[in-house]
């Protein structure tokens, strides 16, 4: 159900560390909630969504699935959690969906939540996507432009640019993809970074 390896990957990483089973996704709304396969694998899940409508469709998801994951309105920049509070925290296809600027605020407030030894898991735009350079110029790499007829600014990253964010961190893994579909019968090329890095 779930198509996102990314997410199966991290899963893996979480299983393998010696913490309680918290988890916070940051950007959690959708059709398809990712907190869901958490709680199938026994999670306390906790979830933060800025967008209402998106909120409500996790919550139509879990409530169809019998799942409370604990989906709440709230802003990644300004976290309503105390300090070492989760175990995991990740930010999926969502963290950049703004400026740079405020993505480096979210990442201060994930790193400040989460737990030592605790893991996170982060992907990053790259200036490989298609997309890179459409739209009202906003900032470096930083565009204006519509997902479902609506304005929403697109931040891209260079190679090795997301790295000092995380410099007092551990990195357990981080992959560049650059991949090739068919998206409504064009070929489209997407890049992206992911990150997996643990907090001493």
């Amino acid at each position: 159900m779930f198509k996102q390896v990314p997410l199966y990957r991290f899963l893996y990483f979480c299983n393998e560390v010696n913490l309680d089973r918290v988890v916070l996704d940051c950007g959690a709304g959708g059709e398809t909630p990712p907190l869901s396969l958490f709680s199938e694998f026994g999670y306390s899940t906790f979830g933060i969504e800025y967008d209402i409508k998106q909120m409500k469709l996790a919550g139509e998801y879990a409530k169809a699935k019998n799942q409370e994951l604990n989906i709440t309105q709230g802003d990644m920049r300004k976290l309503p959690f105390g300090d070492k509070t989760m175990s995991f925290v990740y930010s999926y296809n969502s963290v950049f969906h703004m400026t740079k600027a405020e993505v480096e605020l979210s990442i201060a407030e994930m790193k400040r939540v989460l737990k030592p030894g605790g893991l996170l898991f982060v992907n990053f735009l790259t200036t490989h996507d298609f997309r890179c350079g459409q739209g009202v110029k906003v900032g470096d790499n930083q565009y204006e432009q519509f997902d479902d007829d609506l304005p929403v600014i697109h931040s891209y990253y260079k190679e090795g640019e997301p790295d000092p964010l995380f410099s007092e961190m551990d990195t357990l893994y981080k992959e560049d993809r650059v991949l090739e579909r068919i998206y409504n019968g064009e070929k489209i090329r997407q890049g992206f970074v992911d990150y997996i890095l643990q907090k001493n």
